[in-house]
């Protein structure tokens, strides 16, 4: 009878000690099923904020509002947060300041403290591209209403030739990385003010960026804003990149004719080129549409804007080969989204490889991003002078800004400071912001 008892004792313990085992490996295993946040990014974009958490693996989230003060919540449910919000560069225009908690239920709480007025949009991202699964927060501040008046003055006259500038990539799409880590987005935005700044001491010339800073735009909403602005002329600024690290040499590249692109090598760089929204993230109902413009050569006009693209892409090259290698010497055409507006002339430029070490050195030094800047500028005044809507001689005018000396702005046309003494009938190099300076013909 004893040892009958103590059988049943062992039994018990032993059953006892299985299930608490059972449950021990169990919520290793939900522990180990939990989702992590690795990394959180922020963009300052001139329309939005944009916020990018990194995730282990897809997860289940809740956004909803609270006010008095506003708030926007995430609830990500079963994650746990592993990044830093301390380095978010915060209070930024839309976005005050980011905390998080960790509730009983395994689910992160995030809250954003935000302005008035500012409207979440959020949407996963799958992984690919090289990007782990992300959770996207656009912030989008209230619109303001502009109040029309007889005495607004149009800040671009109406004369004016307009050129948009798009610098290539941005925020979360870096683009191209060379060896010594250094991000095509970076240099095409350089290459990109370099570019505005010559265009704009240009009498009869405006430019227009279509981005500012390092943030993202979509592809389909950079040709939105050439058209916005009424471009005559819109230049894609980018770097190309290739396993082989001996490969350089600038090319340009117009829209393809064709429903398809003949050349291997500029249908696989329109594919990279076009695959930017993903990289970047846009919401996935917008990944699936096509960019491309039904009945592509529908009418004259789009023929017309062809040709013409045509003629200033060799432009670009005739003024890249004076001083720079080139890889392809004619432009080359691919199904670029970013060159759908067909009414103008519209180029992409690859300004070299980033992959190369030295080039890639070159590419990050503001002097060779001013002369491969002064290169399109050239092939732009050569363009329009051709169609008679920019004067030859015309008297280039630069409006001094706050930080700069003749030294520099002589730099930057390619003149001396002693020239623009003389033509200026000046003594002295002090200068004042605001001040009109002429400047002679480079």
């Amino acid at each position: 009878m004893i040892r009958h008892t103590f059988c049943r004792t062992i039994k018990q313990a032993r059953t006892l000690c299985l299930a608490m085992l059972a449950l021990l490996l169990m919520g290793q295993t939900q522990a180990l099923a939990a989702a992590s946040i690795n990394d959180i990014r922020m963009w300052t974009a001139p329309d939005h904020t944009r916020l990018v958490f990194d995730l282990s693996q897809k997860i289940n989230y809740e956004l909803f509002r609270l006010h008095n003060p506003e708030r926007i919540v995430l609830d990500l449910k079963k994650t746990r947060m592993n990044a830093k919000t301390s380095k978010l560069e915060l209070p930024d225009p839309v976005l005050l300041s980011i905390r998080h908690g960790k509730q009983r239920s395994g689910t992160t709480r995030i809250v954003l403290d935000v302005k008035d007025g500012v409207s979440p949009r959020s949407f996963l991202l799958k992984k690919g591209n090289g990007k782990p699964n992300r959770l996207v927060i656009d912030l989008m501040p209230k619109q303001k209403q502009v109040v029309k008046s007889k005495q607004q003055q149009p800040k671009i006259k109406q004369h004016d030739i307009i050129i948009a500038v798009d610098a290539g990539h941005g925020g979360e799409d870096p683009g191209a990385i060379g060896p010594h880590k250094l991000y095509e987005k970076k240099i095409t935005l350089g290459i990109a003010k370099a570019l505005a700044k010559l265009i704009d001491a240009q009498p009869g010339m405006k430019a227009v960026l279509i981005r500012k800073g390092d943030y993202f735009v979509k592809l389909r909403n950079r040709v939105k804003k050439v058209r916005a602005a009424g471009a005559d002329m819109m230049i894609s600024i980018h770097a190309d990149s290739v396993k082989q690290h001996h490969v350089k040499g600038a090319s340009v590249y117009t829209l393809s004719e064709s429903g398809a692109t003949p050349d291997r090598v500029a249908a696989a760089l329109a594919a990279k080129e076009n695959a930017s929204d993903l990289v970047g993230g846009v919401m996935p109902e917008q990944e699936v549409s096509d960019p491309f413009i039904r009945n592509i050569l529908g009418d004259m006009a789009k023929r017309d804007g062809l040709d013409s693209s045509e003629m200033f892409a060799n432009l670009v090259l005739g003024q890249l080969k004076n001083g720079f290698p080139v890889k392809y010497g004619k432009p080359k055409h691919a199904r670029f989204a970013v060159l759908t507006a067909l009414e103008i002339p519209s180029v992409l430029v690859e300004v070299d490889y980033i992959s190369n070490p030295e080039r890639e050195r070159l590419l990050n030094t503001p002097s060779h991003q001013q002369n491969l800047a002064k290169a399109m500028f050239n092939a732009t005044k050569t363009y329009f002078t051709r169609l008679g809507r920019l004067k030859k001689h015309e008297q280039r005018i630069h409006t001094v800004h706050r930080g700069e000396s003749l030294w520099s702005i002589a730099k930057t046309y390619g003149v001396s400071v002693s020239s623009i003494l003389k033509l200026n009938g000046l003594k002295q190099q002090a200068l004042k912001v605001g001040q009109r300076l002429r400047l002679p013909q480079s």
